[in-house]
């Protein structure tokens, strides 16, 4: 291997992840983008229709119901995750007994399958049989629609998704509060620096880093709920608890209007890349003004 440039054995060794993402994540992406042109449904050759579809969805209700739902979804979750999986790591980092235990707890609805995190919380949320309105009843608490009504469902699938992530952003918190410098932590005590002053002016603009990732990937992760709609509503009743994704599926599988659905796909790709985008945006600006 010594006649081969380095130029191509860093080549050689990308091929292999080059090939993979090609496959699986740019070939698909360019395929949805082609279709998303076309009316397919599912046989026979598709029909260019050009922007006949992305028009059709600026007049579709159940369009605008989605993206309501996914923008309180994505509000919320942020709005909550955020700061409490930090305060979380926080208290985690701390040298308590059973640490190692608490963390894995907090940690172990990250690692249950999305599918399965509805069907849990299903038993929990369902008007009808739910342990929550049972217990609610007990103590004389007329049933609330958790799911399948016109209000509460996304609030419910943002406590559901919070649940299921709050131990992946712990988790990355962890180990960045874990990657500070000790020598920092110590003089600023010696300065008579309190744990607060501590958190806000030494912790938090450390981390800035860190709370981007977390940021980004649970922008991505909310752009991209399915299994937890799916379980806990299937979308019902008549689409009033679609997500985008959701959504995306019923026209796509269960309607077969493949076009119509990769233009939906199209459609949740650039709304994502646009909210991480701007939020990119807004955080460099932030620290170049600081």
């Amino acid at each position: 291997m010594v006649w081969i440039s380095t130029r191509w054995k860093i080549l050689l060794m990308l091929a292999p992840a080059v090939i993979v993402f090609s496959m699986f994540v740019a070939y698909p992406v360019v395929y949805s983008g082609i279709f998303s042109f076309t009316k397919f449904q599912g046989f026979g050759a598709p029909s260019w229709i050009g922007f006949d579809n992305y028009s059709a969805l600026l007049s579709d209700p159940f369009f605008w119901q989605a993206l309501q739902n996914t923008i309180v979804i994505l509000i919320v979750s942020l709005a909550i995750l955020i700061p409490a999986s930090f305060a979380l790591a926080l208290l985690l980092q701390r040298a308590i007994a059973g640490g190692g235990i608490l963390r894995s707890l907090v940690f172990a609805p990250a690692i249950i399958a999305p599918i399965l995190v509805g069907l849990i919380w299903v038993f929990i949320l369902d008007p009808k049989i739910g342990l929550l309105n049972r217990t609610l009843g007990l103590i004389g608490i007329p049933p609330v629609q958790w799911i399948g009504g016109d209000y509460l469902t996304p609030i419910s699938v943002s406590i559901v998704f919070i649940w299921s992530s709050i131990g992946f952003a712990m988790t990355i918190f962890y180990a960045g509060l874990q990657m500070l410098p000790a020598d920092v932590m110590e003089a600023s005590s010696l300065d008579g620096a309190t744990g607060w002053q501590q958190i806000w002016h030494i912790k938090i603009p450390m981390m800035r880093e860190t709370f981007a990732i977390v940021t980004i990937l649970m922008i991505t992760n909310v752009f991209k709920i399915f299994e937890l709609v799916y379980m806990l509503t299937g979308g019902g009743p008549v689409h009033r608890s679609e997500t985008l994704v959701s959504y995306m599926y019923f026209v796509t599988f269960t309607n077969q209007q493949y076009g119509y659905g990769m233009a939906l796909a199209v459609i949740i790709t650039i709304l994502g890349a646009l909210v991480s985008v701007g939020y990119l945006v807004a955080v460099r600006r932030k620290e170049a003004a600081a």
